[in-house]
């Protein structure tokens, strides 16, 4: 008997660690900066990603003081959380004018390259994440692209892979949209140089639409197209590997005004008007100031609208981020980031939704 008991603890036991490898996803944050970063639960984060550094010349460029001191910080951190990783990001919207020129030559890319390591060597940084938004297609408005991006981008990737080896990690922003996915990247030979694609599955209705819709949903509507599970797929048909696919959240809503009262602003003629920091979302859009909460079971995505105000908002919250991470689980993905951290709130925030399905159970976001 005592022996079927220790065979059954044993096998309760490995079946425990099973569990625990499938959901050991990765959680990432990005991060541009603050005096508060330590009020967050670091300890939930695998990857943190100070956002951004820029091109100076042809080399990797911190801008300020500020910014070094912040980066040090950030490394400092690790002395009690051994196991984070903290990477630099290149770029950001709007901050990656020269890349396309700079990339462009064997030159760029190497004195780039060369940048990059002597710099995480100096902080003591576990990589590099590539925000140019965006190769081959139109990103910014005035910044420079060109066909040759896409191979250029290969050749860089190719260049930083040999020059930092299997020591520091390298990512890149993708964006989550069908456009860049079928234009700006050769899938097969670059993710084979990087860890992960990190999937801006965010901002998927712009700024620049005079039309609302959700611009993080999980799921497609006939109206809405653009979501993660099709980004997904798109990566997929590209032979992309599930465990190199993170998606992304978005802790912050996206506001619409002069918005009909029809439909709930759904789908409707609307301005957009601002961002909205999910920690502020509640006390800001409250039902005691008009906003009514709506929720769409096929997007799987939240929205409010303010019907005498004529408001609307786009934005995740504890359930579709937690529906998120869940669905990142389901498939086998290599895990879920965010922009950004500073976005949250310290206590019971969106971080917490995602830690909370991430080591809990599915009843959570149910």
């Amino acid at each position: 008997m005592r022996i079927k008991y220790v065979l059954l603890l044993q096998m309760l036991l490995l079946c425990t660690i099973c569990q625990a490898q499938k959901n050991d996803i990765s959680v990432i944050a990005y991060y541009t900066g603050g005096n508060d970063v330590d009020s967050f639960a670091l300890e939930k984060l695998t990857h943190i990603i100070f956002s951004f550094c820029h091109l100076k010349e042809n080399k990797l460029y911190v801008s300020n003081a500020r910014d070094t001191a912040m980066i040090q910080r950030l490394v400092d951190i690790k002395k009690r959380l051994p196991n984070l990783k903290v990477m630099l990001a290149l770029g950001g919207w709007g901050g990656c004018a020269t890349c396309s020129d700079v990339f462009s030559t064997k030159r760029g890319r190497r004195e780039f390259a060369r940048s990059v390591k002597q710099i995480n060597n100096y902080f003591g940084t576990d990589g590099l994440d590539l925000d140019w938004e965006y190769p081959a297609i139109s990103g910014y408005p005035n910044h420079r692209f060109h066909i040759d991006d896409k191979k250029n981008f290969t050749a860089l990737v190719t260049i930083l892979r040999r020059k930092l080896g299997s020591k520091h990690e390298i990512s890149f922003a993708a964006g989550g949209f069908k456009k860049f996915i079928e234009t700006s990247i050769e899938w097969k030979k670059v993710m084979k140089k990087v860890d992960r694609v990190n999937l801006m599955t965010y901002d998927l209705v712009s700024g620049y639409s005079t039309v609302t819709g959700h611009h993080t949903p999980l799921y497609s509507t006939a109206r809405n197209p653009e979501s993660v599970h099709n980004a997904v797929n798109l990566l997929q048909k590209q032979g992309v590997a599930n465990n190199k696919i993170v998606i992304g959240a978005a802790f912050y809503g996206r506001m619409w005004e002069a918005v009909e009262d029809s439909s709930s602003g759904l789908y409707r003629q609307g301005k957009f008007k601002t961002s909205i920091a999910s920690r502020d979302l509640a006390a800001k859009l409250s039902p005691d100031s008009g906003f009514v909460a709506h929720w769409d079971s096929t997007a799987h995505a939240s929205y409010l609208y303010n019907p005498v105000k004529n408001l609307f908002i786009t934005y995740d919250d504890e359930r579709s981020v937690g529906l998120k991470t869940q669905y990142v689980i389901d498939k086998g993905l290599g895990g879920i980031m965010f922009w950004q951290l500073r976005d949250d709130a310290y206590n019971n925030g969106l971080l917490n939704a995602i830690d909370a399905v991430k080591y809990g159970s599915k009843k959570q976001v149910k």
